[in-house]
């Protein structure tokens, strides 16, 4: 492999590929969301065979959607490197990275209609496990690959492809052996008025998401624009904020299935409780984490890049990044809410407002403030997103079981 694993370059491919993944997977989420909440929902009422036919009903629209993303894989592969935009000596990298990991997006799709189901099913020790074990094999197969055999951009992307499948086929045998789940008929599953309604209800989130994934996309092409230096810079830094989404992603999960748990009960003194616990957690959490950031970021970002280019120039956004836990918190615990008891209009009218907030800020810092203005325009979106869910639920009581 030689020396470059840590150059501008190959981080900026890694980044630009990764980049396409999250924007599809993410549009894709609602197989997850859509299906916790009502899973729980249907627990709580004490409909063992309804939380059944939501899992075969979930997992059959994800292996529709992975399907047609294999297929249309390479136009929406140009279509991202266009808007992209990256460098020439990054993109025939990242077009590489992106053509091999597509195969994966059957399995990831169907192990976030596993994963909800766990979560409705107030089972989170198994998603746990099972996001483990795909983190751990993504690691030893792609160093594996990538230093045992220098297979480069190749090893990495083949790392994450046999972690997927294998994340896949980790899930489903434990919701085989676990809960031995009852096989309703194809008939009962593909029930028009009730396929119309699973695809309905996750239209919010759908839309939410898209504006997610927008916030996302441009700050990632707003840094490629800045040259493979920028964009990598920008890429370490956002990996402190996966770190903290990834334990931030705990609490969350806990929180929407016991959130939708106590709503189909109708147990509004539990459902209180619970709210308050989770936002106690988060809060701890994010203090935690923008403490250690402030402390020892540069540390851990030297583990990932030995690039002392990249690495002198995280230093001056660090303080941003560091920043993102206390500014993300409290719409990532009012999102979990919202999953949970169905409430998805709330997050559709935050997620629509903090973007409109995030783009308004960039376009109008940008030209004075450069990579700063961006940073600052991403922790105001976060930002924007909590107070607009928080303005909403004191208008809109969360208790309110008549609502959706």
């Amino acid at each position: 492999m030689g020396g470059d694993h840590g150059s501008a370059p190959y981080i900026a491919a890694i980044a630009v590929g990764g980049s396409m993944f999250n924007m599809l997977y993410w549009l894709f989420i609602f197989l997850r969301m859509g299906t916790s909440g009502p899973t729980a929902q249907a627990l709580g009422a004490n409909d063992r065979h309804k939380t059944f036919v939501i899992l075969a009903r979930a997992m059959t629209v994800a292996t529709a959607f992975g399907v047609l993303t294999v297929a249309l894989s390479r136009p929406l592969g140009g279509l991202t490197m266009w808007f992209m935009d990256p460098e020439p000596a990054t993109l025939p990298m990242a077009m590489n990275y992106l053509l091999i990991c597509v195969w994966g997006a059957p399995a990831v799709l169907c192990t976030y209609a596993l994963t909800g189901w766990f979560l409705g099913m107030q089972d989170s020790r198994s998603p746990m496990w099972v996001s483990l074990a795909i983190n751990l094999l993504n690691i030893c197969v792609s160093l594996t690959l990538v230093y045992g055999f220098g297979m480069k951009i190749p090893g990495v992307a083949i790392g994450t492809l046999s972690a997927q499948w294998a994340g896949f086929f980790i899930s489903l045998t434990i919701c085989c052996v676990k809960y031995k789940p009852e096989l309703p008929r194809m008939s009962e599953v593909l029930r028009w008025n009730e396929l119309k309604r699973f695809l309905s209800v996750n239209t919010d989130i759908f839309l939410r998401t898209l504006c997610l994934v927008a916030v996302t996309l441009w700050f990632t092409r707003a840094g490629a624009l800045q040259g493979d230096v920028m964009l990598a810079v920008n890429s370490l830094l956002m990996q402190l904020f996966t770190l903290f989404s990834f334990f931030m992603d705990g609490f969350s999960f806990a929180g929407e299935s016991l959130c939708g748990l106590y709503y189909g009960m109708r147990s509004k003194e539990k459902l209180h409780i619970t709210v308050q616990l989770v936002f106690g957690c988060t809060a701890t959490l994010a203090v935690a984490f923008s403490a250690a950031y402030f402390l020892f970021g540069q540390s851990f970002l030297s583990i990932i890049s030995s690039d002392t280019d990249i690495l002198k120039s995280t230093a001056e956004y660090l303080p941003w990044a560091a920043t993102v836990p206390l500014a993300g918190f409290v719409a990532f615990t009012y999102d979990a809410v919202c999953v949970g008891i169905t409430r998805t209009r709330s997050m559709l009218e935050s997620a629509v407002f903090s973007a409109i907030g995030f783009f308004a800020v960039y376009f109008s810092l940008f030209h004075l403030l450069g990579n700063h203005a961006l940073w600052y325009a991403f922790v105001v979106y976060l930002s924007m997103r909590g107070l607009t869910l928080h303005i909403i639920f004191r208008r809109q009581s969360i208790y309110s079981f008549d609502q959706r």
